[in-house]
């Protein structure tokens, strides 16, 4: 999805599309949602606990399909696109259970593997405390970040009459802060699966 088609669906319809489109590009919605509440379109601490109950949700749904279907084929596939053969799973789950913080924030932050290290958790059974935990410090900064960058982007705008301004700065804005987070995701990445595969 283009940003230039994201922005005008999130202008048009609100707080309703956050729901559906958040868990497919749920980052950049974050920082686009947070650029548009400065621009008075949303309250900024209403998308805070939307952001939040959304990453809860997806975690948990995660969690539960790695739980329950750890050793089902999907999961199988999940191991390979990420990397990890199933003579990884007791590194996994060493790494959860030692370094339960270090390895949520790393996941999280992988792009295109995150979904995946989140299942493996209830593959290898972590303590739902400890995972709900340490997920919703990770949510908190990731999302709380990125709505809070958004929204000090929208206030330097400062009383634009132009919508279609406003839209050409947001998406010059995402574009930045897309090729950061995919750079340092992608760093992420690399290091979550070389610890993963015991190379510590």
């Amino acid at each position: 999805m283009s940003p230039e088609h994201l922005t005008q669906l999130i202008l048009d319809y609100r707080y309703w599309i956050l729901i559906p489109i958040s868990v497919i590009e749920g980052p950049v919605v974050a920082f686009v949602a947070g650029t548009l509440a400065a621009l008075g379109y949303f309250n900024i601490w209403v998308l805070v606990l939307f952001f939040f109950a959304r990453d809860m949700i997806m975690d948990a749904f995660y969690y539960a399909l790695g739980y329950y279907g750890g050793q089902t084929a999907f999961a199988q596939k999940l191991l390979r696109k990420i990397g990890v053969e199933q003579s990884h799973l007791e590194d996994i789950r060493k790494l959860w259970e030692n370094h339960a913080g270090k390895t949520m924030f790393l996941g999280k932050l992988s792009y295109g593997i995150a979904s995946s290290f989140i299942a493996f958790a209830g593959t290898v059974r972590m303590p739902l405390g400890k995972f709900f935990g340490w997920g919703a410090v990770v949510a908190l900064a990731q999302f709380g970040t990125l709505l809070f960058l958004g929204y000090y982007f929208g206030e330097s705008l400062g009383d634009t009459k132009n919508i279609i301004d406003i839209i050409h700065y947001i998406i010059a804005g995402i574009t930045v802060a897309g090729i950061a987070y995919y750079l340092f995701s992608r760093y992420m990445r690399k290091k979550l699966i070389r610890e993963a595969g015991g190379e510590e």
